[in-house]
């Protein structure tokens, strides 16, 4: 197997359990040293422990790989500094952030409390803006020095957030979020030899086994068949993006589900009218309508 991020220096936010692990492994097997962040929550953000990042870890190192663990919180301004720290500390630099580190508290808007919205908000959003933030700094002295950086971001959005999903408007609002965060840090960011992508995965993990609306189902599985739904799916194109390959593509949003890959087409501006002068506003009712009906109706949660 070709190892296309020989070498390369990653952290994986969120890499204990599920697509964060499997993202940590393929980037292990591609030859990348990995520093594998996790606190060991539970899903809606709760509790702690060592020991996911930690079996991570051993799992690195017992395939000849090379990794650390780290269990700093994301989201914390001086912990996300420290992430950053660990790997120019133990490996010498950085080449890749890969921002997949969250958690859910699903709700009803009506249910929702605000202490649910910032929780979520918080490790997906700010955990986000935090890790690109330092990441950004780093690679901006490191320019400044005189040295190129062939450097990448690789954040994590939703169908959820792309798409729309009911019941989870802290989560969607986060991930769409993230989404036009990385578009907005392409463009801020190309200057210092930093690519910035967002990967919207579905995969069946302990996140996602109670989403009835991305289509898992247990009972359907073929246990010989190629598992649409498995995490490791979506790590190949991860390992991509992190690698040098990739260096002409920023900017970008890619659905993914098993072998299936979108290229996620932003906001474009659909049926338009222009009146050339102010409109009344009783004047809309013979306008908006007609708008609406020839726009494309929004996408469902498979993105059609």
């Amino acid at each position: 197997m070709a190892k296309i991020c020989d070498g390369r220096i990653v952290i994986v936010t969120g890499a204990g359990r599920g697509i964060g692990k499997s993202h940590a492994l393929e980037f292990a097997r591609h030859g990348a040293k990995v520093v594998v962040n996790d606190i060991g929550a539970s899903v809606d953000g709760t509790g702690t422990s060592h020991g996911p990042a930690g079996e991570v870890v051993d799992e690195i190192r017992a395939m000849g790989g090379h990794a650390i663990a780290n269990g700093d919180d994301v989201a914390d301004w001086e912990g996300a500094q420290r992430l950053i720290n660990s790997a120019v500390t133990e490996f010498g630099g950085l080449d890749v952030v890969v921002n997949n580190a969250g958690i859910l508290r699903d709700r009803m808007i009506v249910n929702m409390t605000d202490a649910e919205w910032d929780a979520v908000i918080r490790v997906h959003l700010r955990g986000t803006f935090v890790m690109t933030h330092w990441a950004a700094s780093y690679w901006r002295e490191n320019a400044k020095a005189g040295n190129s950086n062939d450097a990448r971001i690789i954040n994590t959005s939703s169908a959820s957030g792309l798409y729309g999903n009911v019941g989870q408007t802290n989560y969607g609002a986060a991930k769409a979020g993230i989404a036009s965060f990385s578009v907005i840090a392409s463009l801020e960011l190309a200057r210092y030899g930093i690519t910035v992508n967002a990967i919207a995965p579905a995969a069946l993990t302990r996140m996602t086994e109670s989403v009835a609306a991305l289509g898992f189902n247990q009972s359907d599985r073929d246990p010989n068949a190629f598992d649409v739904f498995a995490p490791d799916n979506i790590s190949p194109l991860a390992v991509w993006l992190g690698s040098t390959l990739s260096s002409d593509i920023t900017g970008r949003v890619f659905h993914v589900v098993g072998g299936k890959i979108d290229v996620v087409e932003g906001w474009h501006a659909g049926p338009t009218v222009d009146k050339g002068s102010r409109w009344e506003a009783e004047e809309l009712s013979s306008v908006i309508p007609s708008l609406v009906a020839d726009a494309r109706p929004n996408a469902n949660m498979s993105g059609h």
